[in-house]
């Protein structure tokens, strides 16, 4: 639409929780969210933990567990 930014997915998008805390949230090519964040103390430390998760599990095994 004319007079609108087009938005690039995938993403990760840094705010602020209703209690002043920073968090992220992961946007999927369609915008949908994917994923959310802890709670993190400061900015910096949430941008690590964003960094984080693509250092340190970019093959991670996915395990489902089954319900009792």
């Amino acid at each position: 639409m004319e007079g609108y930014e087009v938005l690039k997915h995938p993403k990760y998008e840094v705010y602020l929780d209703v209690g002043g805390k920073p968090r992220f949230k992961l946007k999927a090519s369609n915008g949908e969210i994917i994923a959310v964040s802890q709670v993190y103390a400061d900015k910096s430390s949430c941008i690590k933990g964003i960094a984080s998760i693509g250092s340190h599990a970019p093959n991670a095994e996915i395990v489902i567990e089954e319900s009792e």
